[in-house]
């Protein structure tokens, strides 16, 4: 699973504001890439991640295998919290995502 935050600015009430749109891609045993879900926040931090990894459990992720991750501190902690079995990558910026 790919987990990353994306910056964006955004119209709200004719002003505009970033905000972080949190992404979640899985990728099945198969390969095959699905997106499971968007959420937006005015911040990134490892709090709101662990509620998005909640979320994703209350929706019926079963298990992540491998957690492809920034550096983002206590990010790991937040998914090992939820998920305790998971492997997490951190991805290093080359341009692309690469995981380490």
């Amino acid at each position: 699973m790919y987990l990353d935050g994306l910056r964006v600015n955004v119209r709200i009430n004719g002003r505009v504001d970033t905000r972080v749109i949190y992404v979640a891609v899985g990728v099945s045993m198969a390969g095959i890439k699905e997106v499971l879900g968007f959420w937006a926040e005015s911040s990134e931090g490892a709090k709101f991640w662990q509620t998005v990894v909640n979320d994703l459990k209350n929706r019926g992720v079963k298990d992540i295998l491998i957690a492809c991750v920034d550096g983002l501190k206590g990010f790991p902690d937040a998914i090992k919290a939820v998920f305790p079995d998971t492997e997490v990558q951190l991805c290093i910026p080359t341009g692309r995502a690469a995981c380490i």
